[in-house]
């Protein structure tokens, strides 16, 4: 199978959307409390690009290995998961539809006739006021 990855969107699902951090979101001078343009003009391209730049210069370094890492833990979940958990789960499944049987059999064997019983017992009962 072919997948073909979108280089435009790159989080096509918001899994990082808590982490969406612009200039916005961590600076903001209330009304009233406003420097000079130049200078917040300034700190914006100074926020922008040193976040770019470290951003880009951590993932230049620990990118691909921090990719061979996940890239491995995911196949030993997925090992996990198709070879071990889903067998035990589905043997657990079996266990429980077998189990199940024997204990509505037991129901009906031993509890329905005892309550069978008490109901015709108790349905004889008539009760009658008087009053006085």
């Amino acid at each position: 199978m072919t997948y073909e990855i979108d280089m435009i969107n790159r989080d096509p699902n918001g899994l990082n959307d808590h982490v969406k951090v612009l200039f916005e979101d961590v600076l903001a001078e209330p009304d009233g409390a406003h420097s000079y343009k130049c200078l917040w003009n300034c700190a914006y391209e100074c926020f922008n690009c040193w976040k770019g730049c470290c951003y880009k210069t951590l993932t230049l370094l620990c990118g691909i290995p921090l990719a061979i890492y996940w890239g491995c833990e995911f196949a030993i979940i997925t090992f996990w998961h198709v070879w071990y958990i889903s067998p035990c789960m589905r043997a657990y499944m079996i266990n429980c539809g077998c189990l199940q049987k024997f204990y509505g059999a037991c129901l009906q064997c031993y509890l329905q006739p005892l309550c069978d019983a008490c109901g015709y017992f108790l349905s004889n009962i008539r009760v009658t006021s008087y009053s006085g």
